[in-house]
């Protein structure tokens, strides 16, 4: 305690000396890298030096395989983008540090929503500050290819498929998405929300209830998923997120699903999300929040100097001039209570409603897709299974759904 009271003496005093901190992270698409910046120029404004360690590869999985080796060779980041199963496992390895005294000294707390502080929390301890909220449950539509075929958004999963089959039809591709797994588990996450409902995720996902992963929910929700197969781009190996955001953009597709890390692409590129890019819950998924927390975890430090500049950083995390530029560059939605979206785009004032209204109603849903929901292992094996299936064509989805629920029982 005699330690930790010193640490928060030092982080309330002036700076003697410029900090220096080493953050990975995996922010590297436009919008991304615009978000980073934020906290790069903030953070060299105080007068402190930065060291970017950035690894790319959506998903983050690359960044994980470098920290490891980082770790393992006793050679940390002072800091680290980790989120979900991800900072739990790191935390139970003993790396992080216990940010508990920070919290109570200056307050935290009181500005986290709950579902924010159990999930940031490991035992009762605080093990990361957060950055920011992404929804992940979002259907985003070209307006301008919609408004040329006098398409109406769709509601339900019913009506996506008859639109998609139209633009086919027309010679447009309906669905912007990449075959990288995690692309397709996100695809996966909201036909199963839409298709299955609120109890039916999470008895899947939170719950692993195998007579529910087994079931005929499941097999529905699967042969919706792979029916979508047929409305992807034609080249679509390979695609990067942000380059199937692209595609939605040029109006060489019409619709993309996929969280709200897509508005800070659509920002980046000058077009405007919720005018030009409409914004909508996934189809049949309104009223459900399906959520990614991205937050910043501390790495144990021998150096005192080192702890101090951990120190300031998270401070700077928590500070509502941080929360809202670089929301607004990344296109998700601040983790502070009552923060002023006065300068958000319309697409985020909706999130951040709805979040609130989700919250009231016990309707916020931690995303399996983004590592939230279940362990890391699990969530590789669950990614295997679909993006199989996804890409075998004669796949039969009972079977699928017994191989899911194998996958994930074996890696409880």
């Amino acid at each position: 305690m005699k330690w930790c009271l010193l640490s928060l003496s030092a982080l309330l005093s002036p700076a003697v000396s410029a900090a220096q901190v080493e953050v990975l992270h995996w922010w590297t698409s436009g919008g991304e890298a615009r978000a980073v910046e934020v906290l790069k120029s903030q953070w060299v404004a105080q007068g402190n030096q930065w060291s970017d360690f950035a690894v790319q590869g959506g998903g983050g999985k690359s960044a994980m395989t470098v920290l490891k080796s980082r770790a393992l060779a006793a050679n940390p980041p002072e800091a680290a983008n980790l989120k979900g199963y991800e900072l739990k496992e790191w935390a139970g390895l003993g790396f992080l540090r216990d940010l508990t005294p920070m919290a109570e000294q200056l307050g935290w707390y009181d500005q986290l929503p709950p579902m924010i502080r159990e999930s940031l929390s490991q035992q009762g301890a605080l093990m990361a500050v957060p950055t920011g909220i992404h929804r992940v449950n979002w259907l985003w539509l070209n307006r301008k290819v919609f408004e040329q075929q006098q398409l109406t958004p769709p509601g339900d999963w019913a009506q996506f498929v008859t639109i998609a089959e139209q633009l086919k039809r027309e010679g447009i591709t309906p669905l912007a998405i990449g075959n990288e797994p995690w692309q397709l588990a996100v695809l996966f996450e909201v036909v199963a929300l839409g298709e299955g409902g609120k109890a039916f995720y999470r008895k899947a996902f939170l719950d692993q209830e195998s007579a529910t992963l087994t079931g005929p929910d499941m097999v529905r929700v699967l042969t919706r998923f792979q029916q979508l197969r047929s409305y992807v781009p034609q080249k679509y190996a390979g695609m990067k997120w942000h380059q199937a955001t692209n595609l939605l953009e040029s109006g060489g597709a019409a619709m993309q699903l996929m969280g709200d890390w897509v508005k800070g692409e659509l920002s980046a590129g000058h077009y405007r999300p919720g005018e030009d890019i409409i914004c909508l819950p996934s189809p049949g998924s309104q009223g459900l929040f399906s959520y990614n927390l991205d937050s910043i975890a501390l790495f144990k430090q021998r150096d005192p100097a080192q702890n101090h500049a951990q120190n300031q950083l998270v401070n700077l995390l928590m500070t509502p001039t941080f929360q809202q530029q670089f929301n607004q560059a990344k296109g998700s939605i601040p983790a502070l209570i009552k923060l002023d979206m006065k300068g958000f785009d319309r697409c985020a004032i909706r999130s951040h409603q709805d979040f609130l209204l989700a919250e009231q109603q016990d309707s916020l849903l931690p995303s399996m897709a983004e590592g939230m929901a279940v362990p890391t292992n699990m969530r590789q094996a669950i990614m295997d299974v679909l993006s199989s299936f996804f890409n075998d064509p004669s796949a039969d989805p009972q079977q699928t759904a017994l191989h899911l629920e194998r996958a994930m029982r074996s890696t409880r």
